[in-house]
């Protein structure tokens, strides 16, 4: 049997760069949850789970382009420094900002002078292989409120704008 889609798969993960340095893990805490079929984890890894059966591990390799996608060196931006007024900054310092179309984007800041800095918007891991070590907890058929929705019901990954007493672990009774 093997993991089709609309089904909500549970798992743990440890996720390395090529170099095996620990980027993410749920090892130790709750399993993340997701909907096979929604694009909810990157490709290459949801390819890969949807043959594999509750209780499986596995080590997964996955090439950049299946994942955060490949660097894109156009993403790179040198914007006034005046936009980072009241920040302390560092060289390689993570920042969120709001993106064009309102989505939280993350960015990296590469370097600064007191004029300007130079901002990276690609994904931290864009470029790069991704090698993670899963282990699936729990393989159920979504419920109609999951799938209405889009969102595990008990997951912390939710985000459900104005339906929030519908879902997200909200009960709620027709």
């Amino acid at each position: 049997m093997t993991t089709t889609e609309n089904q909500i798969v549970s798992m743990f993960y440890e996720l390395k760069d090529v170099d095996g340095n620990l980027l993410d893990s749920n090892m130790d805490s709750t399993p993340l949850s997701f909907i096979m079929g929604k694009n909810q984890i990157i490709a290459g890894l949801e390819r890969e789970i949807a043959n594999m059966n509750q209780g499986d591990t596995s080590h997964v390799a996955i090439k950049a382009i299946d994942a955060y996608g490949e660097y894109d060196k156009n993403a790179i931006q040198i914007v006034p420094i005046e936009q980072f007024a009241g920040l302390e900054l560092t060289n390689g310092m993570t920042l969120y900002g709001q993106g064009e179309d309102g989505n939280t984007v993350q960015v990296i800041v590469k370097e600064f002078n007191d004029k300007e800095a130079t901002i990276d918007f690609n994904h931290p891991l864009a470029g790069k292989d991704l090698y993670f070590d899963i282990e699936i907890a729990e393989v159920r058929d979504a419920t109609e409120d999951e799938l209405l929705n889009g969102c595990v019901e008990g997951s912390h990954s939710c985000s459900c704008g104005e339906h929030d007493s519908e879902c997200c672990g909200g009960h709620h009774h027709h």
